[in-house]
């Protein structure tokens, strides 16, 4: 590897996210001077951004050598895998690998942001599909997983062959879709595999994740338990196969189907698009499900994670035109991801106090993950068998964890990484050479900004311990106000003491001082500040406005 990080003869790994958290996986390898992304995803901030909702990977490495890059490979159309494609993609001025089902949400995004016409998009049409770009030979490995067209991908290169899972879990019965089989995976292993960059998500997990089949079984039973009750069942909308029986649910035990959610339409529209849900049956709207007998109808909604915008949400707050009420059921086919339960929880509780039911997938077999428990990735290694392990798609204790379990399988070298590790697989011995930066952007409002920026910090600082503003007049007299302090009735006793504080500390400057923007400022900054946490115990954020001196 060169001092400015081009690949050489050698085969490069590196994360700029994904690994040392669940979601917003871009993947990089480098060879022979060039590089190949896999996935451009994205998250969603919850807390940890105020004011912010996506949450991107900071691509300035690659952005500095886009003349490297060959193109992005998208292994499915989970969010955190395309999600910053309209976002980044256009800038980074390559092309774009994904099968139909993949690539027509793509397509649709890029429309919704202006750019279709800017970004080439290359649609694998056939299961197994390959194609070439620079030193990489890329073959699309169908996997299942919990959307339609989930797939791993086989990459040759001039220095061994990667087996990058994507996102994927073994299932007999996945309702959409054929996975790639064992024989298959065998057949690949034989051929030999250098490195094996997989799945961290349920590496605690010590069963398998189930099959999609059985979630048929669960679901109708739980449905027909509840005979005469309106029923509403809350999944993620990507999850086709889920569709798929939730639609012959319906049919089964004689409901008709309501559709809750915005991304369900479109989801629909794009698997109907694409040759899956093709017996699904047609919706009915709002106002027909709700005129229909309770226990004729069965409504599909968004907002299993506690989204506070989504129809879930809206139900419980009594604020959709779907209307539940004591004695109606909502199924929750759907596991919590981690950093929802709270928001979860609230969603639940509006629920409860309106004497809602709620089966979760604790109490039913309603819901199975997408990422492979442990059995599963044992499988997978004693069929791939390859030299090297490298866990990606988790946060450190998933990682680590799977670098030890393919230790305890054998597999020959293990690397966990993170974010930012430079990691070179071939030739010699595996291992990290380097660090780069990788760190995280944001959306906020229409701009793209450092997760760490002062914008972010300052937001954090408010909504801590509030905003004081202190305006001063042509003659230095201040005037206060202030948010987010928690005085109530002390206020005014307050703003009095404070005003007297501050004048005194300008009286006190001397000469040159009493006409420096900057002295008055710090005086009448720290005056302020100390009178509110005197006050409230908090050190709010003071600004000042100081009159031309």
């Amino acid at each position: 590897m060169k001092k400015d990080f081009t690949p050489e003869d050698e085969l490069l790994f590196l994360a700029l996210g994904g690994s040392g958290e669940i979601g917003m996986n871009v993947n990089l390898y480098g060879c022979q001077g060039k590089w190949l992304m896999v996935d451009l995803g994205m998250t969603f901030s919850g807390d940890q951004y105020p004011g912010v909702d996506l949450v991107f990977a900071d691509l300035e490495f690659i952005e500095e050598r886009v003349d490297q890059l060959e193109a992005i490979v998208l292994t499915h159309a989970h969010e955190d895998h395309i999600g910053a494609v309209p976002y980044f993609a256009a800038d980074l001025g390559v092309p774009i690998y994904a099968t139909p089902f993949t690539a027509d949400l793509v397509r649709r995004k890029l429309k919704e942001a202006g750019l279709v016409d800017e970004v080439e998009l290359h649609v694998i049409e056939e299961d197994h599909g390959q194609f070439a770009v620079g030193p990489f030979e890329v073959t699309y490995i169908p996997l299942a997983h919990s959307i339609a067209e989930g797939n791993a991908l086989l990459i040759d290169t001039p220095h061994g062959r990667i087996f990058h899972t994507g996102d994927w879990k073994l299932d007999e019965d996945p309702i959409i879709g054929e996975p790639t089989t064992e024989e298959e995976l065998v057949a690949i292993g034989d051929e030999g595999v250098l490195a094996l960059v997989c799945d961290s998500t349920n590496v605690f997990n010590p069963a398998p994740s189930g099959s999609e089949g059985a979630v048929y079984k669960g679901l109708l039973e739980e449905v027909q338990r509840h005979a005469g009750k309106r029923v509403m069942v809350t999944t993620f909308a990507s999850n086709v196969a889920r569709l798929q029986t939730l639609g012959d649910v319906a049919r089964e035990t004689g409901r008709q189907i309501c559709v809750a959610g915005r991304s369900l339409d479109r989801i629909i529209e794009v698997s109907q698009d694409n040759g899956y849900l093709q017996d699904f049956p047609d919706p009915v709207d709002f106002d027909t499900a709700m005129g229909l007998p309770r226990g004729e109808v069965l409504i599909i909604a968004t907002g299993g994670q506690g989204e506070p915008r989504a129809a879930l949400a809206r139900v419980a707050d009594e604020n959709h035109p779907i209307e539940l009420v004591s004695g109606d059921v909502v199924l929750f086919s759907s596991r919590q991801i981690p950093g929802n339960e709270l928001s979860i929880g609230i969603v639940q509780n509006k629920l409860a106090a309106r004497g809602i039911t709620m089966v979760t997938d604790r109490q039913s077999m309603i819901h199975v993950s997408g990422h492979p428990g442990r059995p599963e990735l044992e499988a997978l290694y004693g069929w791939i068998r390859p030299d090297i392990l490298v866990p990606v798609h988790g946060e450190m204790r998933h990682m680590q964890e799977q670098g030890r379990l393919g230790k305890e399988c054998a597999i020959p070298d293990q690397v966990v990484q993170q974010n930012g590790d430079l990691v070179r697989l071939a030739p010699g011995a595996p291992g990290k050479i380097a660090e780069v930066k990788a760190g995280r952007l944001v959306l906020d409002g229409d701009l793209i900004i450092p997760a760490d920026g002062e914008a972010i910090a300052m937001r954090r600082r408010i909504m801590r311990e509030g905003v004081l503003i202190v305006a001063l007049d042509g003659d230095l007299n201040p005037r206060i106000d202030s948010l987010g302090l928690p005085l109530d009735e002390d206020y005014n006793d307050f703003v009095v003491e404070a005003t007297r504080d501050i004048t005194a500390a300008i009286g006190k400057l001397r000469g040159g001082d009493r006409r420096d923007e900057a002295s008055v400022h710090e005086a009448a900054r720290l005056a302020a500040r100390r009178a509110a946490q005197r006050w409230s115990g908090k050190r709010p954020q003071v600004r000042v406005i100081v009159p031309n001196l």
